[in-house]
């Protein structure tokens, strides 16, 4: 059976860019959609046509079923890839597909409706002898009778929105006091995410470990598991890092749970790639429990594919073009180790608060065993309209220490100059004792966290930066007259030339004598160094007595550079330019917006007394809230955004007065 000759990609970033990879392989046309943020994206420019579908706004255009459908008719396209995300777990979207003459690439919408509800998936899955981890929700808990349920169920607990999944509203619960405070904050945002409030809890397992079974399914009745993935390293309930295998299971807990992944994903009539999901203790591996059925593609799916050498995006159109899977069970062998690390659009120092800017120059791992999954490009905006993952690294290796290693080789080389991201955090994890030996559960990272994110910006970039300074200045032409040298020299005393620099909140004095060939360096009060700086390209080669440094290097505007190194990136400016203070209010005056994004609640109002540390407002961006606070014990003296608006990065969202200067 011949597959289909165009498919429409009903998504954007980093997975539409996949599935066009594998449609092109295939010999299928694609058709990529976008909004007017993604109009020059990379999705756009890698598929054959594209269809704009809406403004940024992800309601009126990724999440516009009737945009999509259309787009999908008028280019002829013969079914939808959803990617994940988005409408991806949409049954409405299935449903509106098949009534369309359009194949949904993706489970039908049955499965989709009865995995999608977390209540529901849980009743289905233990009907058909898959063990569930003990809970209650809003369907069989009375009005007023949640703490009475919760005190049942035992603390700590997990609060979870029945209707969605990638984190999205989960809250750990330590003790009843808690509790009332965590509801509402899951209830608010399991209703923006997923349109619906209701949630369940479950018992919270004790050192957790996330593992989950990749299956695939025909239309012919043959489920086959694809051997698990190891997702235990969370932070805020959302994947960090990802491998396949996992070094706690051994052959016969692998088969087990693989044969009750299958088993749930029959007993909804499940076709094509799903992943089922298992919360076991990292003290019992024997004993785990189901936590929900993701159908569809997942984000750590290539893991999965460098250990099975399947393509699983080509399996699912193969799938939904009706082919029967030609693989058996024991056909299925996992080879080697692979892991992968999501890059994010995030700053680790400042509580992983979601960056943005544009992406003034792009370098991407390469080499044997390295694979990346991207959507980033030079001139790429990064806004607060959609999910902040910007890459994939993924490493294979044919034992895991050797896919450790890759994985960090390939972050080192890995550099994003414009915007700030999460890679020298995730190298840090990588190199964490218990990381490198396996001793993995979804808390690590929480009690790790000040050990893994630092603020401080080393020295030696404010080096490379005033070494970058000094070679812009130098004159170029046939003939350079001396005067025009920046040497600072001057009669009766030593030559120099002083940079006051500053990276965030940290400033540095950086005195530099010679030229660039032979320059001593002096930063702050330190020792000065002996130093040589050159450029080739985009590469700013830096030598010291002790070594070597090579930067990735970009200009930005108002005169700040950009340097990358070893997964490193730091913005420099000079001090008189002002980086944003981003909302960090020392004392009275303005309260500012520490992101671009919403303004979700306004909890205060203009003339209340408050106290510092008193919560204001919560502005959400890319799907992460945060809740700002006065600085100081005041007065709300003005109040300037209302709750839905639209904030600018460092836009005033207050102005708190001290209590003695109130009227």
């Amino acid at each position: 059976m011949s597959v289909f000759s165009t498919v429409l990609v009903a998504n954007r970033g980093e997975i539409a860019v996949r599935v066009i990879r594998s449609l092109r392989a295939l010999g299928v046309r694609s058709v990529a959609v976008y909004s007017d943020a993604d109009a020059d994206a990379k999705h756009v420019r890698e598929a054959d046509t594209a269809v704009r579908i809406g403004p940024a706004e992800a309601a009126k255009s990724y999440l516009s079923i009737p945009a999509i459908v259309r787009a999908a008719l008028d280019t002829g396209a013969q079914a939808v890839h959803p990617g994940y995300g988005f409408l991806a777990e949409n049954a409405g979207f299935a449903r509106a597909c098949e009534e369309a003459g359009l194949v949904f690439i993706g489970p039908p919408p049955s499965a989709i409706d009865a995995m999608g509800d977390k209540i529901h998936a849980k009743a289905t899955v233990s009907a058909a002898g898959v063990p569930v981890v003990p809970g209650a929700s809003d369907l069989d808990i009375p009005e007023g009778g949640f703490a009475e349920a919760a005190a049942k169920v035992g603390y700590p607990l997990l609060l979870k929105p029945s209707a969605g999944g990638g984190g999205k509203g989960m809250r750990l619960v330590h003790e009843e006091s808690e509790l009332d405070a965590a509801i509402e904050s899951a209830r608010r945002e399991a209703k923006g995410s997923f349109g619906d409030d209701t949630l369940l809890m479950e018992r919270f397992v004790t050192t957790p470990r996330h593992i989950e079974i990749q299956v695939l399914a025909d239309a012919h009745g043959t489920v086959l598991h694809l051997g698990e993935r190891e997702c235990s390293l969370q932070r805020r309930h959302q994947k960090i890092i990802e491998e396949a295998p996992s070094v706690l299971l051994d052959e016969a807990q692998r088969a087990k749970m693989g044969s009750a992944a299958a088993e749930a994903a029959r007993s909804v009539g499940y076709v094509g790639a799903g992943t089922v999901e298992f919360i076991l203790s990292a003290h019992d591996p024997d004993e785990f429990f189901f936590m929900e059925m993701n159908t569809r593609l997942q984000v750590e799916h290539p893991v999965t594919e460098m250990v099975t050498g399947l393509d699983l995006v080509s399996w699912q159109v193969r799938i939904a073009a009706g082919e029967p899977l030609t693989l058996r069970q024991e056909d299925v062998h996992l080879e080697g180790h692979a892991i992968e690390a999501r890059v994010y659009a995030e700053d680790p120092a400042r509580g992983f608060i979601p960056t943005g800017g544009t992406v003034l120059a792009v370098h991407e791992p390469s080499g044997e065993g390295v694979r990346v999954d991207s959507w980033m490009t030079e001139g790429a905006v990064i806004g607060s309209n959609y999910d902040p993952m910007l890459a994939k690294v993924i490493a294979y290796g044919p034992d895991r220490a050797s896919a450790l290693r890759k994985l960090d080789l390939a972050l080192a080389d890995t550099a994003l100059l414009g915007v700030g991201t999460n890679v020298a955090f995730l190298r840090g994890l990588l190199a964490d004792e218990d990381v490198r030996a396996g001793r993995l559960d979804t808390e690590l990272v929480d009690r790790r966290l000040d050990e893994l994110v630092s603020a401080d910006v080393p020295a030696e970039f404010f080096v490379a930066a005033a070494m970058d300074r000094l070679l812009s200045l130098q004159p170029s032409g046939s003939t350079v007259d001396p005067w025009d040298v920046p040497t600072g020299w001057r009669l009766g005393a030593t030559g120099g030339v002083t940079f006051r620099l500053r990276c965030g909140a940290t400033q540095a004095v950086v005195r530099v004598e010679g030229t660039p060939a032979d320059a001593t360096v002096k930063v702050d009060d330190s020792e000065p160094v002996r130093v040589s700086a050159r450029r080739d390209g985009d590469l700013l080669e830096v030598r010291q007595t002790q070594g070597f440094l090579r930067y990735r290097h970009a200009s930005g505007p108002e005169r700040t550079v950009w340097l990358a190194g070893a997964g490193r990136s730091f913005a420099f400016a000079d001090q008189e330019v002002r980086l944003s203070a981003r909302g960090e209010a020392a004392g009275a005056g303005p309260v500012t917006s520490p992101m671009p994004g919403t303004v979700l609640v306004v909890k205060v109002a203009a003339g209340e007394e408050v106290s510092a540390g008193t919560p204001l407002l919560i502005v959400e961006a890319m799907k992460m809230e945060h809740t700002v606070t006065a600085p100081i014990d005041g007065v709300v003296s003005e109040l300037s955004v209302r709750a839905g608006q639209q904030v600018a990065l460092d836009e005033t969202l207050a102005v708190i007065s001290p209590t003695e200067e109130k009227q």
